[in-house]
């Protein structure tokens, strides 16, 4: 039977209280009179110059309504001005948009709280053609992120070897936006606090945190709970920094998030034969179709992954569809059949 956040005994923060308040007052004090519990499920604030504000969840859209509530109807909508998407970039940039030059070029600004501000408008290159700036900002995506925490104790059986503890490498599987992060920082910080099984030696945790998705990080500060034990090096591409890691912070489990090049690849093996754990990510239906991806086969065929967690949004994000062993066979996974 899948098994969703809500069935783990998980309980999130209240999170959208941070991303709201970088909304311009009049925007801040509409969406707060939707009520609390709209707005925990909120996953995504969306501005668009011209066109009314979206709010989506896990039950899908609608529309900020003019007078109250929301609305399915374009029309009824508010509809964000110019004014709005600057007195945003003012709050998450604080005035200096030079500041964040180099997280614009990447296309989103983290803020405090761990949520992440996409953003959209006129992509300047360079003559080699990477992208310089973003200017002429028309679209806002406020990410809201949510933690979890006890996310993946359910699982504390699929991620470590019984006869010495060993915490296993494992690749979560998942469409965008089914709870992958989430799982992969809830699992990080368990093995950090020394909670998935009692070690007499704590496992020492490495974070690639390449988006600053996992551990959110401003100024170099995790802004999630990721556990006493952590390292991470937030910014750094994914293979540089497990190598990195590797040879500077000797961890016993190196996390990263959304691996897909060649040179993920690389790095993931030379983690693993070095006797370090990995466990990451990546975007699939399921492993079949993983596997036909650039380069991963390799990883499946030399066995790199002990363990393959599939998420989907089927009873809401995170929800447990099936673990796999290292050959992609269905096994149980503690509280009850996997699939």
């Amino acid at each position: 039977m899948p098994v969703s956040n809500t069935e783990v005994g998980a309980h999130s923060f209240t999170p959208w209280r941070e991303a709201v308040s970088i909304l311009p007052p009049e925007l801040e004090e509409r969406l707060e009179r939707l009520g609390p519990d709209v707005l925990a499920a909120l996953e995504e604030i969306r501005l668009r110059v011209g066109q009314p504000l979206e709010l989506c969840g896990q039950t899908g859209s609608a529309f900020l309504h003019s007078v109250s509530g929301t609305t399915s109807i374009v029309a009824d909508g508010v509809i964000v001005t110019g004014a709005h998407i600057k007195h945003v970039l003012a709050q998450i940039t604080q005035f200096s948009m030079y500041a964040v030059e180099e997280e614009l070029r990447r296309g989103f600004i983290t803020i405090p709280g761990g949520h992440r501000v996409g953003v959209a408008g006129h992509v300047v290159t360079d003559s080699s053609g990477q992208v310089k700036s973003i200017r002429a900002i028309a679209s806002l995506n406020i990410r809201v992120a949510h933690a979890f925490p006890g996310v993946a104790t359910r699982l504390r059986n699929a991620l470590y070897r019984k006869q010495d503890g060993r915490p296993y490498s494992v690749l979560i599987i998942s469409p965008p936006q089914c709870g992958k992060t989430t799982l992969v920082r809830d699992i990080a910080r368990q093995w950090s606090e020394n909670k998935l099984v009692r070690r007499t030696v704590p496992a020492k945790v490495a974070i690639v945190d390449e988006r600053s998705e996992i551990a959110g990080c401003i100024e170099g500060v995790p802004q999630f709970a990721v556990g006493p034990r952590t390292d991470v090096l937030d910014g750094c591409p994914k293979a540089q920094g497990m190598l990195m890691a590797i040879r500077s912070l000797s961890p016993d489990i190196v996390v990263t998030d959304e691996i897909g090049r060649s040179e993920d690849v690389t790095a993931i093996l030379e983690a693993t034969h070095a006797g370090v754990s990995v466990i990451t990510t990546a975007h699939a239906l399921r492993v079949e179709d993983w596997r036909m991806r650039p380069n991963m086969e390799t990883l499946f065929q030399s066995k790199a992954f002990d363990r393959y967690i599939l998420l989907s949004r089927r009873r809401g994000p995170g929800t447990i569809e099936a673990v796999l062993d290292e050959a992609g066979k269905p096994i149980s996974f503690g509280g009850g059949p996997s699939c």
